[in-house]
């Protein structure tokens, strides 16, 4: 197990800026998007060492909590079906069960999940004991993982995202869900360089969680490329990605990476970042959701994500 694990080098494309209207900067994009199909990005680095602990510990159960498109919920149900545990997924929503499932999912029950639904009231109990009790009563023995897995060890992980050569970059720009990640690139920062988080959500909560794991301060997140919030997409952030694969290749999601990306252009334009800098941006993967998000496009007579 700790082999599969160690495969986690990956390549890092060159952005043409020019092509976007851009100059005076250096754009590179780190595709861990490309560690694993289904495993990728940041969910990859947050279940690296929750994974061998559990194996560790004689664990033969993973349980953890996800919204109906995480895709946490589809790396946990993969992770399981690669290494040999039953996987549980505590899904917010109890309506969902009956309806058809949507690709995120059905893909997690095909991996051999179990998707125990319960309402949007008893998921804000998530992180109580009594409530974990219960599950625990239900299921029997299990490894929790948070939801989107961010906990100690996954901060570990996510610091891998950075290795000795990256000090030449003075911004690292990254999408934040949770915060999980950007905790562990800001601790394994460098002190001259800005770590610059683009929330998925209409919000900036997640400095309080950042906080838990790291007292530095050399971080910023920024929630005004949220469009709108969590999961929302539109036809401009469509148009966006669709552009942006077309110039340079390269895939990017619209619940996190699109976003990101977006972001960093348009402040490129505004010029926030100091001229001649030198910019990282990390893809974190997430791939998996472009299909179900066709979906809600399609209802709604939006353009397709290509």
């Amino acid at each position: 197990m700790r082999e599969f694990f160690q495969h986690d080098e990956v390549a890092t494309n060159q952005i043409d800026l020019e092509a976007f209207g851009v100059s005076g900067f250096a754009l590179d994009l780190r595709r861990e998007d490309l560690l694993h199909p289904s495993i990728s990005g940041n969910k990859f680095r947050k279940l690296k060492y929750n994974i061998i602990a559990a194996r560790e510990e004689n664990h033969h159960a993973l349980l953890t909590f996800g919204g109906a498109y995480s895709n946490h919920i589809a790396a946990v149900a993969t992770a399981g079906k690669e290494f040999g545990f039953k996987t549980i997924g505590v899904i917010r929503g109890e309506e969902l069960a009956e309806k058809a499932l949507n690709p995120t999912l059905a893909y997690a029950k095909s991996c051999g999940m179990h998707l125990h639904f319960i309402s949007r009231e008893a998921y804000r109990h998530k992180k109580k004991s009594k409530y974990i009790q219960s599950l625990n009563d239900l299921f029997g023995p299990f490894y929790l993982l948070p939801e989107g897995g961010t906990n100690h060890k996954a901060i570990l992980g996510c610091s891998e995202m950075l290795g000795k050569d990256d000090t030449k970059y003075d911004y690292i720009c990254v999408a934040v869900g949770t915060g999980g990640t950007t905790a562990g690139i800001v601790k394994a920062s460098e002190e001259h360089q800005k770590i610059v988080g683009f929330s998925a959500l209409q919000s900036t909560y997640q400095h309080a969680e950042i906080q838990k794991y790291t007292n530095r301060t050399n971080y910023e997140i920024i929630d005004s490329y949220a469009f709108g919030g969590y999961g929302k997409i539109d036809s401009e952030i469509v148009r966006f990605i669709n552009e942006f694969k077309e110039i340079s290749g390269v895939r990017l999601d619209p619940i996190y990476t699109g976003k990101m990306m977006y972001g960093v252009l348009d402040l490129l334009k505004r010029k926030y970042f100091n001229e001649n800098s030198r910019i990282l941006a990390i893809h974190t993967g997430g791939l998996q959701g472009i299909e179900g998000a066709n979906k809600v496009l399609l209802r709604k007579k939006l353009p397709l994500i290509e």
